[in-house]
């Protein structure tokens, strides 16, 4: 069996899977609300700047991460983004779960 074909089958698994389907499902309702887009994009922007300042200094601001806290806790307050930050977790997790699979089974030759 070729490599290429298995992955494709996975690629289309993945695609028909619940986590893809309730994530695609939670986005495109988040992409119809302008206003919760722009929040959970501005959370995204202040949570990946957390991190890389925290990765520059190799600690972490602590004003900056509890200013991510904050927003973080009012956000999940609306029902509808929530719903997508678990869906978005649930289906990353899936996501490294597969990665791991796949690492794992080659490790001996990328040790």
């Amino acid at each position: 069996m070729n490599v290429y074909d298995t992955a494709n089958r996975l690629a289309q698994e993945i695609k028909t899977s619940e986590e893809y389907m309730t994530y695609k499902k939670a986005k495109e309702f988040i992409d119809l609300k302008p206003d919760l887009k722009e929040k959970i994009m501005d959370f995204q922007k202040m949570r990946y700047e957390a991190q890389i300042s925290a990765m520059q200094t190799g600690k972490e601001d602590e004003e900056k991460l509890k200013k991510v806290q904050e927003l973080y806790a009012e956000l999940i307050e609306i029902g509808e983004v929530k719903s997508f930050f678990d869906a978005e977790l649930k289906f990353n997790v899936m996501l490294a779960d597969v990665n791991k699979i796949i690492s794992e089974a080659v490790e001996d030759v990328i040790k």
